[in-house]
């Protein structure tokens, strides 16, 4: 399984950090150097309050510490070229090994890439199966039904599984279902039970996500693996596929282990006026010796779903991310890129039912946050709608103007 390791990506790994605590001189195994005492520590002590408003005022030089600090990971105190030449020789041959051993864990992971791609062949005619009854292109076999209701006829008393009469099993026509295909929004909804990709359909994206026809992975040629979204004609955009593909770097990290790398994703032919990741904002301006208004639109990102195919970009050495969050976007873009491929793909009828959430682990904290959130948000709305209504009392209060003419700013 390959491994999110996007905090080690510019770290060098090839020598692994000496402790700082090590002795800088030559010392034997043992040290009885003594610790500090009460009186040396508070002729050390500083004021924390002023250290926070100097750096608080100095950004760049917190900027500077930052990085001289960040220059000293992975330098040897000195302890390690302090031991006699004997005690050193026996080190380098302990890395020997562990060079052996690192090789042993490449080919381990490599091998287990190679066992997930040749079960993920097993299991894509069952996807197939799968997509072709969900669109109702074909109906599940008897067999197949009777094995999936085998869970449902279990008696919750006794736990021992009871046949039902044959009359109970007789199905009854029911009026207006005759032409329902398939199970009608069956990936919007198993989207929606998965609490990390839930949180970030909106209500305006449900409309298209309805035209989801299924969700499905491949591997790549090089390291990673690519998730395909397929649409049934929408009238939000062009696409019959979207698609978004994660590379991991060539090199194997710590442990043997891939090291995520980037990821791309489609472009999207949005038809006019129907890009659900951006909003048309209306501010309304006045002319200042006319007194003249008018109102000018202009189109500004906004939450969506569909974001989740522009990823973040890593950035370059060139770039000052220091002030950005940048890794935690990054980290969160290659979760839900593996929680879809893990999850979401292999158990969507689970997600679909809701069964899944029972193998989650939720914090019931991280759900009241939400709660909170959703309250403070109305509470904000309001906040927003009482402001416009006093600015819209400011401008019928002044003097007489003009019809407002429409001024598209994109």
């Amino acid at each position: 399984m390959a491994e999110q390791l996007i905090k080690n990506k510019r770290l060098d790994l090839a020598t692994a950090p000496t402790p700082q605590n090590t002795p800088s001189s030559v010392a034997p195994i043992s040290s009885h150097a003594q610790q500090p005492g009460i009186a040396s520590i508070k002729e050390e002590e500083l004021d924390r309050a002023a250290a926070a408003s100097i750096f608080a005022q100095n950004p760049k030089l917190v900027q500077m510490i930052q990085g001289r600090l960040g220059s000293l990971v992975g330098r040897s105190s000195g302890y390690i070229e302090s031991l006699p030449t004997p005690v050193r020789r026996r080190i380098s041959g302990l890395k020997g090994i562990q060079k052996e051993h690192s090789k042993l864990e490449a080919q381990f992971q490599e091998e287990v890439l190679q066992l997930e791609k040749k079960y993920f062949a097993k299991f894509t005619p069952l996807y197939e199966k799968r997509t072709s009854i969900v669109n109702g292109a074909a109906e599940p076999s008897p067999e197949e039904i009777e094995a999936g209701e085998e869970d449902e006829e279990e008696d919750e008393e006794d736990g021992e599984k009871v046949e039902k009469p044959a009359e109970e099993k007789t199905e009854k026509p029911v009026e207006g279902v005759e032409d329902i295909k398939g199970i009608p929004e069956f990936w919007l909804s198993a989207m929606k039970n998965q609490i990390s990709l839930a949180e970030m359909i909106t209500d305006r994206d449900e409309d298209a996500l309805r035209s989801l026809v299924d969700i499905r992975m491949e591997y790549l040629d090089k390291p990673g693996f690519r998730l395909i979204f397929q649409f049934a004609p929408n009238e939000f955009f062009n696409n019959k596929t979207i698609t978004k593909s994660y590379f991991y770097q060539d090199e194997s990290g710590y442990g043997g282990d891939f090291i995520y790398d980037h990821a791309e994703g489609d472009k999207i032919d949005w038809k006019e006026g129907k890009d659900l990741t951006v909003k048309i904002e209306s501010k309304k301006q006045r002319n200042k010796n006319t007194k003249q208004t008018r109102i000018v639109k202009k189109t500004v990102p906004t939450e969506s779903f569909f974001n989740f195919f522009s990823p973040p970009k890593v950035p370059t050495d060139d770039e000052d991310d220091s002030a950005s969050d940048i890794e935690e976007r990054l980290e969160l873009d290659y979760q839900l890129g593996e929680d879809i491929k893990e999850k979401l793909i292999p158990h969507a009828v689970d997600w679909f039912t809701g069964e899944a959430l029972g193998y989650e682990e939720i914090d019931e904290d991280e759900l009241g946050a939400f709660e909170d959130e959703d309250e403070d948000e109305d509470d904000d709305l309001s906040d927003d709608q009482d402001d416009e209504d006093d600015s819209d009392e400011d401008d019928d209060g002044a003097k007489p103007k003009q019809e407002a003419a429409e001024c598209k700013q994109s």
